[in-house]
């Protein structure tokens, strides 16, 4: 099913209608792919009281060059982008759902997009998770976000040896959003590529399970 919640993006969605849901998950696709890529995810986390809504990106694509380039060379697209996924946000919390029952979770750049969202609007969100991904910027960017993330619980995930995202950028994304307000968990996997491996998936199903059963 597609939901169009602005000009430029649909958003295709699955689980539970939202009028039933407990929580909403949004569902950034890498790059390349479609939106509806993310809803193996959605069936392998087991969690029929999410809501989830996965917007496409125009051509596949959140940005067009790497995340670590400097940030002009992504624009207008990053700024589109992130745009994009504040209302996605938005629209949840138009319908009556609250801002902390609502999780981000991205992939690859999708991931970083994730990332990138919530520590440029950092609030207490349900989740923000981070599956090889890192915040978006060249080294040495400046990392003066605003905002506390109140706790939220954050995963970060990913490969020592990914040939797209430098584990020394993970790790720098850890510290950044714990610093800012984050729950921060971080794993990093020993020689597995640019890839989700079981772990993750049960890293990330207990903090949708805690969501869903929070009071």
């Amino acid at each position: 099913m597609e939901r169009n919640m602005s000009k430029n993006y649909s958003i295709a969605t699955t689980g539970a209608s939202l009028d039933k849901a407990k929580a909403a998950v949004i569902l950034l696709h890498g790059r390349g792919a479609a939106a509806e890529s993310m809803f193996g995810l959605a069936d392998i986390f087991e969690q029929p009281d999410i809501a989830y809504f996965a917007p496409q990106a125009p051509g596949g694509t959140w940005y067009p060059y790497s995340f670590l380039a400097a940030l002009d060379r992504n624009e207008p697209h990053l700024s589109s982008s992130l745009a994009e996924v504040g209302n996605a946000v938005s629209w949840l919390q138009d319908k009556k759902l609250d801002l902390a029952r609502i999780a981000l979770l991205g992939f690859s750049q999708g991931g970083c997009l994730a990332l990138e969202f919530a520590a440029r609007n950092a609030r207490r969100y349900g989740a923000v998770i981070g599956l090889s991904a890192g915040l978006i910027g060249p080294d040495r960017a400046p990392r003066d976000y605003a905002g506390s993330l109140a706790d939220t619980p954050v995963f970060l995930g990913s490969s020592d040896i990914d040939p797209h995202i430098p584990v020394e950028r993970v790790r720098e994304s850890s510290r950044v959003l714990s610093a800012l307000g984050g729950q921060v968990v971080e794993r990093i996997y020993p020689g597995m590529g640019h890839e989700i491996n079981d772990d993750e998936v049960d890293q990330v199903r207990a903090l949708l399970s805690a969501l869903v059963a929070a009071p």
